[in-house]
């Protein structure tokens, strides 16, 4: 039996920034720069409640970032944009996608009886799915479309103040369930910066279609157990090592059944693609194929200025004290939901940013070790060429 590997965090913290790209690199001749869906894929999806910054995530990833690229690859239907991850709208490939949704699908966290008295009930979430699938069968329709389809189809008249809220509650699980995904936008104002409950943050109208009939060659949603084998190696590969706890805090809060997260693990470990490992004395779980790269990791001594909504910061979430100080978790996860900017440092947060007047202001933490002035400046000046920008302006 082999011995567990044990690990620091610095060279757990070396390796993620490598895997997420953050060395950004830039390539010549047969090996470019990591494209759009290189990010989007690597970082198992990017959060879109903030189209901008969506598209400064990208950007952060790429040493020549390329402006309306998100929006190119929308367009092109290499990505969608969809309810996922925590409830929250992201950017996924469309490779990637069916898997990920199967997996949030699993929980069934409609099913309980707080969401059924906080919404609809089921047999009313079950008719206005069977009317969804039919009003979206080939169509594009924006929310107060797909309302007066759904309540005509359905004759439930009280159906439509939950589905013409824009936090998209009763619209979330057929997303879930791969029968949902949004539509290109009817968008007629500027990124408003802010996330709002209806999405990506714009002044348009935010439509929805299905995927079957949107996407090329949609194979629809793989059983449970068959995505875990593809989604939590995924998810390892640039967020772990990782416990299965920390693994489903991700897509849905921990909402998995505790035996089912169990046996996706176990599965993978006796098939041998992952094994256990321990960073800092804590037992983990790591891709078998990483372990040697996480033991050689050589940090890094690079400055970051992420956006708002980073997965850098969502992957592992905002209680890992491995790169947010315990005392600081209130500074990088504010009110109603809003992840701050953040000033990283050899992988761990230091401080965080905000735009004033299109220039970035940095505010590092003065109990963090230094900063090297030289990087933030070169930080600043680098987002300085996109900030502001919405991915739209191309």
């Amino acid at each position: 039996m082999m011995a567990t590997v044990k690990l620091t965090a610095d060279r757990v913290l070396a390796w993620r920034f490598r895997q997420h790209l953050l060395h950004r690199p830039a390539g010549t001749g047969a090996d470019p720069q990591p494209d759009v869906t290189t990010v989007v894929a690597r970082l198992c999806g990017v959060q879109a409640q903030v189209s901008s910054a969506a598209a400064q995530a990208v950007a952060a990833r790429q040493a020549d970032p390329v402006p309306g690229t998100v929006t190119a690859a929308l367009a092109d239907r290499r990505l969608l944009r969809t309810w996922a991850m925590r409830g929250t709208l992201h950017l996924l490939t469309v490779g990637e996608a069916p898997a990920l949704l199967s997996l949030l699908a699993a929980a069934r966290t409609w099913e309980k009886g707080s969401w059924q008295r906080s919404f609809v009930t089921l047999r009313q979430l079950d008719a206005i799915t069977e009317a969804a699938y039919a009003a979206l069968d080939g169509r594009v329709l924006t929310r107060e479309e797909l309302t007066a389809e759904i309540v005509e189809r359905t004759g439930d008249a009280a159906l439509a103040g939950q589905l013409s809220s824009a936090w998209g509650a009763v619209l979330k699980p057929l997303a879930w369930q791969g029968l949902l995904v949004n539509g290109p936008s009817r968008t007629t104002g500027q990124d408003t910066g802010q996330p709002g409950p209806a999405g990506p943050g714009r002044g348009g109208a935010v439509t929805f279609t299905r995927p079957d009939t949107h996407l090329p060659d949609w194979p629809g949603l793989p059983d449970p157990a068959v995505a875990a084998r593809t989604v939590v190696p995924a998810y390892l590969g640039a967020y772990g090592p990782a416990t299965p706890e920390t693994f489903d805090a991700w897509p849905c809060r921990g909402a998995t059944r505790k035996a089912t997260l169990r046996s996706w693990f176990a599965e993978l470990v006796s098939t041998g693609e992952l094994v256990t490992v321990e960073v800092d004395g804590g037992p983990a779980y790591a891709r078998a194929a990483d372990v040697d790269d996480l033991a050689t990791a050589v940090p890094v001594d690079g400055v970051r200025l992420l956006p708002a909504f980073d997965q850098w910061i969502l992957g592992p979430g905002t209680k890992d004290t491995m790169i947010i100080p315990p005392g600081r978790r209130s500074s990088v996860s504010l009110a109603a939901g809003w992840i701050a900017a953040t000033v990283v440092h050899h992988g761990r947060v230091v401080g965080t940013w905000k735009p004033r007047d299109g220039v970035p202001e940095v505010t590092l933490w003065p109990e963090s070790p230094p900063v090297p002035a030289d990087q933030i400046e070169a930080e600043v000046t680098r987002l300085q060429t996109y900030l502001g920008k919405d991915d739209d302006d191309a």
